[in-house]
């Protein structure tokens, strides 16, 4: 790989290129996020769980307002995932105060942060403990095919999204990618950046294998010798071959096929499934080694994931769209959008 080429490629779409196009985020209104906890906090413990909502402001910024109103450390606080900033996100957040006086939250201000509930749990709110999150986004100024958009969407509903992530995982123009392979050729990087760069090169390599996997007719269908992930879980088993039992549980869409998140360790695909995913890493040799190198393991995610939920609108003389759906943690809203309109 050369710094001076490399740009993201054109990731293919599962059901056929995008018909429609239109303005999303007009204003923050236009992009709505609920997270939902997998669990209840419990009502007492050390950490002190706020329900937040936020609007303009992107998770961090107000975890280091929370954070200095609460006179604690960054590393004190915890949050279940990044949300975005030009939107309204309602988002919990942990701090840990074990002791001493708690602060009144009553007199918290930060512009565009609102303060919905305070709770205690036992245990920091960590990345990924949600069950889902519910979306609900307005599209203004819609052009297209009504027809094929409605067949596209509904194609979805049945039988779920390729699991793509989201290209501001990439940073502007793929720029994460870059700054990765200049830190696997010796740059310093803030310790801050580096966990950004390397998910980024991760994602990217499993964004690469979804593609072909699409562009093969399989992404959804599987193949022999993949590992398939239950739905609604991290759970899941090797399969050498294929038979009419994992076809139909596929089929109703109780099984998913997975690809690898490249690290050390097994990565438990064989067969057709492990050829395709040692094409891609041979591809991008340079991003590998790096990965070994800083000490990532090996993991798996769903190449597809079901969207709940989802439901559409047209208005305003076929001009505005509004889609309500929920995805699980990790799962990117534009994965949806970018099936429909071009984003």
């Amino acid at each position: 790989m050369n710094l001076d080429n490399f740009t993201l490629p054109h990731w293919p779409h599962a059901y056929g290129s995008p018909q429609g196009k239109g303005n999303i985020r007009t204003v923050p209104a236009d992009f709505i996020v609920k997270e939902t906890l997998a669990f209840d906090p419990s009502g007492s413990g050390e950490h002190i769980f706020l329900h937040i909502e936020k609007t303009g402001e992107n998770t961090e910024y107000v975890a280091r307002q929370l954070a200095r109103f609460a006179n604690v450390r960054q590393r004190d606080m915890g949050y279940a995932g990044m949300k975005d900033r030009h939107a309204i996100t309602t988002q919990w957040f942990s701090v840990w105060l074990p002791k001493g006086d708690e602060p009144i939250w009553a007199n918290f201000s930060t512009e565009g942060v609102k303060i919905l509930c305070v709770t205690r749990h036992a245990r920091k709110l960590k990345r990924g403990a949600l069950a889902h999150n519910q979306f609900e986004l307005t599209i203004r100024q819609w052009q297209g095919d009504i027809k094929s958009t409605i067949a596209q969407l509904t194609s979805i509903k049945r039988h779920g999204i390729a699991n793509y992530y989201g290209t501001q995982r990439f940073g502007h123009q793929g720029q994460n990618i870059m700054k990765a392979l200049a830190m696997f050729n010796g740059e310093k990087v803030p310790r801050e950046q580096r966990s950004i760069y390397l998910s980024a090169v991760r994602s990217f390599l499993f964004n690469c294998i979804l593609a072909r996997r699409i562009n093969d007719n399989n992404w959804a269908t599987g193949l022999n010798g993949d590992v398939f992930m239950l739905d609604g879980s991290r759970s899941g088993f090797a399969c050498e071959q294929i038979d009419d039992i994992i076809r139909n549980r596929l089929d109703n869409n109780e099984l998913h096929p997975t690809g690898a998140l490249y690290g050390n360790g097994d990565l438990r695909a064989s067969a057709d499934a492990q050829n395709i995913e040692q094409c891609v890493f041979s591809e991008y040799e340079l991003l590998t080694r790096g990965l070994i190198a800083f000490g990532l393991e090996t993991d798996r995610r769903a190449l597809r994931v079901n969207v709940q939920d989802l439901t559409w609108q047209f208005s305003d003389e076929n001009t505005t769209l509004l889609l309500k759906f929920s995805l699980p943690a990790g799962s990117y809203a534009t994965a949806v959008l970018r099936e429909i309109m071009d984003v």
